[in-house]
């Protein structure tokens, strides 16, 4: 693997999750505890928007990687997360069709308490990244690359299910 390869793979975030929001399947980020707590002491409570830029890196050999970056309004903030698409495609295809992206944390329950919801204002810009991101993962075919298509993301259990 080259460095630069390895230094995305280092910079991959983990926490890429989906859950029932409505009868609808919404991708959902999740933060470290103490990230998220920071985000919702600053704007709780505030009108606000927040610009979702999807910025997407690949290297013609079937690795794709996504820098999403949510600048919000208000507090003049902005956080970057960087997500592996071969890992997480199902995430991008769920934000193409929702146009609603979820931010949780790990003691939320998975969108069951504590979860900040953002409505992409271009739903159009999300179907088109996810064209872009599955073009780039193609390159890869036959080369031992390839998207694994609908990639799955991870789902919380059904309430009241046991943990085993």
């Amino acid at each position: 693997m080259s460095e630069d390869l390895d230094s995305l793979m280092g910079r991959v975030h983990g926490g890429i999750a989906a859950f029932d929001f409505d009868g609808r399947e919404v991708p959902c980020i999740t933060l470290e505890e103490g990230r998220f707590d920071s985000i919702m002491r600053r704007v709780a409570g505030r009108p606000l928007s927040v610009n979702t830029d999807l910025n997407i890196l690949q290297d013609g050999l079937g690795h794709v990687f996504v820098e999403v970056t949510l600048a919000f309004s208000e507090g003049g903030f902005a956080e970057t997360l960087l997500i592996n698409a071969r890992e997480s495609l199902g995430f991008f295809e769920l934000l193409a069709d929702t146009s609603i992206l979820a931010l949780s944390s790990p003691r939320s329950g998975l969108g069951r308490d504590r979860v900040f919801m953002i409505q992409l204002p271009r739903p159009e810009k999300a179907a088109g990244a996810l064209e872009i991101i599955r073009r780039g993962l193609s390159c890869g075919r036959g080369r031992g690359g390839g998207a694994a298509a609908g990639a799955r993301i991870p789902r919380p259990p059904p309430t009241g299910a046991s943990g085993e």
